[in-house]
């Protein structure tokens, strides 16, 4: 799923799990630090776009999961 300013060469990517997602992530921040570092305007901004697809990715899944795990602990604790 692309999702706002993401990357446009970066295909779905919602077939990654959550920890290849987060290792990704990963990964792009140290080169997106770097880039910073060396200040290379042009990397920044494709690295930001690629972030961007991948965290938001990420944030899909992560919001699925806790309304699982919600819908789970609303199921076991009745409270009236």
């Amino acid at each position: 799923m692309n999702h706002g300013m993401g990357h446009p060469l970066i295909g779905d990517v919602s077939d990654k799990s959550m920890d290849e997602l987060s290792e990704i992530i990963s990964g792009l921040t140290k080169k997106l630090n770097y880039a910073y570092r060396i200040q290379h305007q042009a990397m920044i901004n494709q690295l930001t776009m690629t972030l961007n697809t991948y965290r938001a990715e990420y944030s899909v899944k992560q919001d699925a999961l806790w309304k699982e795990e919600s819908g789970v602990i609303s199921g076991k604790i009745d409270i009236q």
